[in-house]
C-alpha cells in the first residue's frame, strides 16, 4: 500500500512537473518531443489528449478466477469483485476522427481498478498484437517521420526511411482491424509485466482482454460506409441493454522470451491463463466530463504486479503526464 501510495504520488509529481517545467527547460525531454509530434501531426485539440484524443467512459467490475490467485498475490485476484473505470478509444490526437476510419486504429482499452483498500490499480491495452516500436525515442521519431511524409514529400519519405530501419513500424498497424462493435474486439498488452506470487516467484506476462461474444471485424470498406460516431454510439446502446464482457487473459512468457522489446510478440503456443471477467454495464452520463480528470498510468500498479525492463512502460508513462498536464491547463 505504501509503495503505490509512493508511485501515484511520484507520478502525480512527474506530471506538475513536466507541466510548469516544461517552458524553462533548455532541452525539452523525449516526451515533451513526443507530444509536440503528436500535436503536428493531429494539430492541437485544447482538453483533449495528444493521442486516443476520442473516447468514451463507462463502468462496470472485474471478478477474479480461481486460478489467478496462485500466480500472483495482488489483491486484485483475491475476495469478491472489484470496481472498474474504463475507456474506449479511438487512435490519433483527433477528437472528431470517424470510428472507421483506418487512421481511427487501434482502438483503446484503459482501466481503473478500485481495489478493496481504496488503492486504484491501472492497466492500458490496445488492439496491437505488437507495437510499432520498441522504445520511447523510437515513437517520437516514427511520428516525427509520419509528420514529415506528406504526398509531396522527396522519396525515399522519412516514413520509408524509417519504416526500412525498423520493420514492425510497417506491419504492426496491420494486426489492428476495425470491429462492429468496441465490445467485439480483442485488446492486448503489447508491453510486459511481472507478477510475484506469495512466495516471491515471478512470472513475466502480458494482458489479452477477449469479448465474451467473440470478435467481429469489419471489412474495411464496410467499415468506411458506418456513421462517423457508429462505436461510440453503438457501445453506449449496448451497454443500455446488456453487458459487454472480456475474459481477462495473461499469456505467460517462457524463459528467452523478450520482455524489453514490445515489436516482439511471444509464440501462440504460450500459456495462457484465466485471470477473471471485465463486465461493463453501463456508459457513464457525461463522458467528454468525466474523462478530463481521467489518468491511466501503467506503473500504477499493486503489491503483486511489477512493471519489468520494457523501456516503453516508463516511456508511456512519462508522455501521458505531458499530454496530462496540457490538457488540464
Amino acid at each position: 500500500m505504501r509503495q503505490l501510495r509512493i508511485a501515484r504520488a511520484l507520478a502525480t509529481g512527474v506530471a506538475l512537473a513536466l507541466a510548469a517545467g516544461a517552458a524553462s527547460a533548455q532541452e525539452a525531454s523525449t516526451a515533451e518531443q513526443t507530444v509536440d509530434a503528436m500535436n503536428t501531426l493531429f494539430g492541437k485539440h485544447p482538453g483533449f489528449r495528444a493521442n486516443h484524443a476520442k473516447g468514451i467512459v463507462a463502468e462496470g467490475s472485474f471478478t477474479p478466477s480461481a486460478e489467478a490467485a496462485g500466480i500472483s498475490k495482488a489483491s486484485l485476484f483475491r475476495g469478491p469483485a472489484v470496481p472498474v473505470t474504463v475507456r474506449f478509444s479511438d487512435a490519433t490526437g483527433i477528437p472528431t476522427i470517424p470510428d472507421g476510419s483506418a487512421n481511427a486504429n487501434p482502438h483503446g482499452l484503459a482501466l481503473k481498478f478500485k481495489l478493496a483498500d481504496g488503492a486504484e490499480m491501472d492497466v492500458v491495452v490496445n488492439a496491437l498484437k505488437y507495437f510499432p516500436v520498441a522504445t520511447g525515442e523510437e515513437f517520437r521519431d516514427l511520428l516525427k517521420a509520419v509528420a514529415a511524409s506528406g504526398p509531396d514529400a522527396p522519396r525515399p519519405t522519412a516514413l520509408e526511411t524509417f519504416t526500412a530501419a525498423h520493420p514492425a513500424a510497417a506491419t504492426a498497424g496491420k494486426t489492428a482491424p476495425t470491429p462492429s462493435s468496441l465490445a467485439r474486439q480483442t485488446y492486448n498488452g503489447v508491453n510486459a509485466f511481472v507478477f510475484v506470487d506469495k512466495d516471491g516467484k515471478r512470472q513475466p506476462f502480458r494482458y489479452r482482454f477477449v469479448p465474451v461474444e467473440g470478435e467481429d471485424i469489419l471489412a474495411p470498406e464496410e467499415a468506411a460506409k458506418r456513421g462517423p460516431d457508429y462505436l461510440m454510439q453503438e457501445i453506449g446502446a449496448r451497454l443500455a441493454k446488456q453487458p459487454a464482457r472480456f475474459r481477462v487473459l495473461a499469456q505467460l512468457a517462457q524463459p528467452g522470451d523478450p520482455t524489453n522489446d514490445a515489436t516482439k510478440p511471444w509464440p501462440d503456443d504460450r500459456r495462457t491463463i484465466d485471470l477473471g471477467t471485465l463486465t461493463i454495464d453501463k456508459a457513464v452520463p457525461d463522458s467528454r466530463e468525466a474523462e478530463k480528470a481521467l489518468l491511466f498510468m501503467p506503473n500504477a500498479l499493486t503489491d503483486g504486479i511489477e512493471v519489468s525492463d520494457d523501456p516503453l512502460i516508463d516511456a508511456r508513462v512519462q508522455a501521458y503526464a505531458v499530454s496530462f498536464g496540457r490538457r488540464s491547463q
